[in-house]
């Protein structure tokens, strides 16, 4: 089959490897239809190379279509067309049994000291080849995938896989209810779903980018947006906010924020270190770009909550902590549980109105084939990339 593989920092190849088969009875395979590219996928296209190899298949926002199935996948049959969720968990663990997937105990990589599995992510994450692929094999399929029982088009479903629980837990982490403020930092794909989907619950938001194409999207969702080149965002914030600052901050940034030159330096002298070097270097002394997150300190109000949906990484990152305990602060953060949040957002994906525009949320649509075109268009914030699919 032909699949999207990582082959070095900024090199990523669609190369024919070989099917994936069922290799436990709780495996399912599936035709893959449509598969995203993600922000999370720029951290291995830049800065994680240390936890991979070359070869290894990329992506974790896949749907598709059942071709096989293991023994024990008693809710699967083939023809059936699913989500995939992009952790993989079992769901009978006691994390799981809380609602806390993204910890599940059966597939924690305890050899990294790290969460669930997830699809297409570095040793980190334990190496479970991706989904921008033709075909994807499906551990846990006996709970992890999410039946389509609809005609709608891809488009529809396939955000489900990450985009929209990831921007969903975010709100539901950053306690803005109808009425507050909520401040969102990046108006990429996960921040701009996190923005629609606060404004479908009557909350004011606030977004902030520096890309012209992502801030004229969100505007024109009703969005008040900011500039980022503008200079001094947390006190454009304040003076929206009656000098309190946001109820409630949602950073949708991350470990690559501007801003930050001497972490960008750290991160790109690790990315070319040997792979012996560079994981304890990445594990035990990194450092994040940090502008997005010390944004969102100065900008929420006092007695605010911020919600951390951009991933970090760092293991040694300076935090202002004092500011933190001084403005009695609360933090949330953590991947996506998908399953925990689908009750919640199958019924907006199925819902004929199209509540969060879910079907016109990609702005391009490409072959598998030209992947490699479309992880540098999307690095680059080219072409007004906002949210690229694959059709492989």
């Amino acid at each position: 089959m032909k699949a999207v593989t990582w082959q070095g920092r900024r090199d990523v190849r669609v190369e024919e490897v070989p099917d994936p088969r069922i290799e436990a009875p709780t495996d399912a395979i599936i035709e893959v239809t449509t598969t995203g590219l993600c922000g999370s996928d720029l951290h291995i296209y830049e800065t994680l190379g240390a936890f991979l190899h070359p070869g290894d298949v990329l992506g974790h926002e896949a749907m598709g279509v059942v071709v096989e199935t293991g023994s024990d996948v008693p809710d699967l049959a083939v023809g059936d067309r699913v989500v995939v969720p992009f952790q993989i968990s079992c769901g009978s663990c006691f994390m799981c049994d809380r609602g806390l997937q993204t910890q599940c105990e059966t597939t924690q990589v305890r050899e990294h000291g790290m969460g669930a599995q997830l699809f297409g992510y570095t040793d980190l994450y334990g190496s479970v080849p991706g989904g921008q692929a033709q075909f994807l094999r499906v551990p846990h399929a006996d709970y992890g995938p999410i039946r389509v029982e609809s005609d709608a088009s891809d488009d529809r479903f396939v955000f489900l896989s990450d985009v929209v629980p990831t921007a969903w837990q975010g709100l539901q982490y950053s306690g803005a209810q109808a009425g507050d403020t909520l401040l969102v930092l990046g108006l990429g794909p996960i921040g701009e779903m996190a923005a629609r989907l606060a404004l479908l619950q009557g909350v004011r938001v606030i977004g902030v980018d520096r890309v012209p194409a992502r801030l004229h999207r969100s505007g024109a969702l009703g969005v008040e947006t900011i500039d980022l080149a503008s200079g001094d965002v947390a006190g454009h914030v304040l003076d929206r906010t009656a000098g309190r600052g946001a109820d409630a901050v949602i950073d949708a940034v991350g470990m690559e924020a501007h801003g930050s030159p001497v972490a960008e330096l750290a991160q790109r002298v690790a990315g070319v270190l040997p792979d012996a070097v560079a994981q304890p270097v990445m594990k035990n002394l990194s450092v994040d770009r940090l502008a997005a997150l010390l944004l969102a300190v100065e900008a929420v109000r006092r007695g605010g909550t911020i919600s951390l949906s951009g991933v970090y990484a760092g293991a040694a990152d300076p935090l202002p902590l004092q500011t933190i305990f001084d403005k009695q602060l609360t933090l949330r953060m953590g991947q996506a549980n998908v399953k925990r949040w689908i009750p919640d957002l199958l019924p907006l994906a199925l819902d004929d109105a199209d509540p969060l525009g879910l079907e016109t949320f990609a702005t391009h649509r490409v072959p598998l084939t030209d992947a490699a075109a479309a992880y540098a268009t999307f690095q680059a914030k080219e072409d007004g990339a906002i949210k690229m699919v694959f059709t492989p």
